[in-house]
């Protein structure tokens, strides 16, 4: 063992050692900094992975070492010694699949927690309003919008994701987005933030979270919502105050003042009461 431990121990530190940014955050897109919330969330994935890995290798192990050790050897025959209730080993197995399950459980509702708690005086708010098969964005505080329409299809046939609408969001300033629907339920991921959250008809969701990296990002709808659901796409740009200052200026002159409401909703009632959604999202 003695003689074994130092080359393993250098196979083990050369494999380390090669492993890229994709491969220390467990393949997962973007980078831990990208939001508040993203190395939270890489960091109970790794963890989780890597355990649920020591776990595979010690069964893998046993299940070898079993069928090894207790093989059929030349010349036996019939079956062998039957061992049951093997109390002690009984118990173990049931014991730390139970301690595992109540570990993930613990540190996902951990970090759930975090990363669902209230912001009282986020510095943007933001209405996201998904519809079949595009966005609409209102910059509440700054009262303007932008107006979006599903993604078209390039000569290729492939589908243009370029040419959508656009989210803008400053950097390292608290984010609050209201989350709408005007017809389905959609589901608004931003898929380098790592978190996603759906959209009911005739009900606010919200989500919190702080940019914390410039940049340009992909969002979808993650929820399947009809015919077109792969063509409902939208971009986020991460950027300066003064580039953010810059957008909404441009909205305004664009005659993009106000907020597109409820007026422009699909579902004009709610089941069984017939009142209009109009005051309830305004309340939102």
């Amino acid at each position: 063992m003695r003689w074994a431990a130092a080359p393993i121990g250098i196979a083990i530190g050369i494999v380390l050692a090669g492993c890229t940014q994709q491969e220390m955050q467990g393949w997962l897109p973007g980078s831990p900094d990208t939001t508040d919330h993203t190395s939270r969330i890489t960091g109970l994935w790794v963890t989780s992975w890597i355990v649920l890995l020591v776990v595979g290798i010690v069964t893998w192990g046993l299940i070898l070492w079993a069928a090894i050790v207790y093989r059929r050897r030349r010349g036996q025959s019939g079956l062998p010694v039957q061992m049951r209730y093997n109390m002690p080993i009984e118990i173990l197995y049931t014991v730390i699949p139970f301690i595992l399950v109540i570990g993930f459980f613990a540190y996902t509702a951990r970090d759930q927690a975090a990363i669902e708690e209230t912001i009282e005086d986020p510095d943007v708010t933001i209405q996201a309003i998904g519809k079949q098969w595009a966005w609409d964005f209102n910059y509440v505080d700054e009262n303007v919008f932008s107006a979006g329409m599903q993604a078209q299809l390039r000569p290729d046939g492939n589908i243009d994701g370029e040419n959508v609408n656009t989210l803008y969001l400053p950097v390292n300033q608290t984010v609050e987005i209201q989350l709408d629907s005007r017809d389905v339920i959609h589901s608004f991921w931003v898929i380098d933030f790592l978190y996603k959250k759906d959209m009911f008809p005739g009900r606010t969701n919200v989500m919190y979270f702080t940019p914390t990296k410039e940049g340009e990002y992909y969002g979808k709808c993650a929820e399947l919502c009809g015919e077109y659901h792969s063509f409902m796409l939208f971009k986020v740009k991460v950027v300066s105050e003064e580039e953010y200052e810059a957008h909404i200026e441009a909205l305004r002159e664009a005659g993009n003042e106000g907020q597109l409401g409820t007026e422009y909703d699909r579902n004009q009632n709610f089941p069984n009461t017939g009142t209009q959604p109009v005051t309830q999202h305004q309340e939102g």
